[in-house]
């Protein structure tokens, strides 16, 4: 049997709601607070039969010489 049929209409309406009220509330603490404080935004409550959300790639960030690189052949353009 099929994972996602676990909840009804409305557990998944359930849930919908109690993540649109935890992103009110993230963005009015972060309206309503100073610059210094940076908050983690809320992660949705998990669904039955969907898979769990793969963690985003780290950056990889350009050297020094590569960015040298980039602005002297921008240049000579």
């Amino acid at each position: 049997m099929n994972e996602s049929t676990a909840w009804g209409t409305t557990e998944h309406l359930l849930a919908r709601i109690s993540d649109g009220l935890e992103l009110a509330n993230y963005l009015f603490i972060q309206a309503h607070s100073s610059d210094d404080i940076s908050l983690e935004p809320p992660s949705p409550l998990p669904r039955p039969g969907q898979p769990e959300p793969e963690p985003p790639p780290a950056f990889e960030f350009a050297s020094g010489a590569e960015v040298v690189d980039f602005f002297t052949q921008m240049n000579t353009l």
